[in-house]
Order: C-alpha cells, then structure tokens, then sequence
C-alpha cells in the first residue's frame, strides 16, 4: 500500500509522536519497528545512520506494509531523499533546511519535515513547501518555551520538536503547540532491544501516547 501525502500527515497529527529508529544493526530496526507497531504507534522514522539503512527500509516495508508509516530520517541530500522513497519511506525528515531534499519530496507527494532552529531558516523551509518543521535541537534553545515563542510570529506552521524530548517535556511541547514531537532513545530503548525485552519498548510507546492525548485533552482538543 502507498500512503496519500494527505493521509500520512493526518496520521502524524493524530498519532502526535514520530519514533526515531537508530539502531547498530538491521535486525534491531526490525525489531524496533515491531515492538513500536505493539505499542499503538503505527510510525517508525528509520535514520539513514542505521547500517545498510536503505535494505532495512525495504525491509520493513516488506514485513510491516500499511502496519506502519515508514519514515527516513537524517536526510542530507536530495540523492538520498530519492533513494529512500524508492526503498519504501512514505515520509523524508532531515535535520538541516536543504531546498533540493523539499523539491524532490514534493515530486514524489510525499511529506517532508524539514529541520530548522533561527526564525529565517523556518519561514524558508515553509516558503519551499515543507510540510512541517522539525524544531533540531529544540531541548539547547529552550525546550518548550522557545517552541511557544516561535508559535506566536508563526501560528500557521506546524512544529515538531526533536531534541530534548522526553516523557516529562512531551505534554510541556504539545501545551506549547507542537503538532507532533519526534523522540529517539528515550522511546527505542537500546539496552532493552539488545536485551530482547522489546514490551518495553511496547510500554514507552503506549506511555508517549497517552502523554499526548492526555496534553490535547487539557487543552480542550
């Protein structure tokens, strides 16, 4: 199955947290991705740090198939954009603002969220029609009360904070508008996936969830 742009992004903003895979080896991506699909999150952003990131791409692609969006993260370049989609990522997220990652994406109608810090790298990677806004490092620059400062110039776009979030930061970020928070080792417990003890990563995933829910729900949406 292919995701429509419009259906992916819908996804992420319900779901409001996209897991950061960065795994030593292809066999614990794959066992990432199916202890995260456990937890009620149906997202995986697989970096391109991973070894062999792309064949782990397809791979989970194959396995998982509409289980899960799959994402590729850590995108520097539009040659490793293009080669991502084609090994089966439905979303492109990079750390940096790179015009030529956004163009290629939109060729192939499918959301790019494009990382940014200052104000004129944001309101760039708006303009060349990014989807969302990463927010990297988020946790350095202030954590949530930068993400709420940069809401009030910008309402229109939408953030996803990176960098400094954690299950304590998580409900703080959505309270100060993020659309969705992105989060690595602190959902993909490494020592728990070498350790096989893939619930507990079941576990972070469902705790990240309902952290979101229970933000929204404060805020009466």
């Amino acid at each position: 199955m292919s995701w429509s742009k419009a259906k992916s992004l819908a996804l992420i903003r319900e779901v409001g947290v996209v897991p950061i895979v960065r795994a030593p080896s292809p066999e614990d991506v794959l066992r990432a991705a199916e202890a995260i699909i456990a937890g009620n999150i149906g997202i995986a952003e697989i970096t391109m740090t991973v070894p062999n990131a792309l064949r782990v791409m397809e791979k989970v692609a194959e396995k998982f198939g509409d289980k899960v969006l799959l994402g590729a993260g850590t995108i520097l370049d539009p040659e490793s954009c293009r080669a991502a989609l084609l090994a089966g990522a439905e979303f492109i997220v990079t750390p940096s603002l790179n015009l030529h990652v956004i163009e290629v994406a939109r060729r192939y109608s499918k959301p790019c969220i494009v990382g940014a810090l200052t104000p004129t790298e944001i309101v760039t990677a708006w303009q060349a029609g990014a989807d969302m806004v990463k927010i990297f490092p988020c946790g350095p620059v202030g954590g949530p009360r930068y993400l709420k400062a940069l809401k009030g110039p910008f309402p229109q776009i939408e953030f996803v904070p990176t960098g400094g979030v954690n299950l304590e930061t998580t409900p703080e970020f959505i309270k100060a508008g993020a659309a969705a928070v992105a989060v690595g080792g602190e959902l993909v417990d490494l020592k728990a996936l070498r350790e096989g003890r893939l619930d507990v990563i079941s576990a972070n995933a469902r705790k990240y969830v309902e952290a979101v829910r229970a933000a929204r729900a404060s805020l009466g949406k």
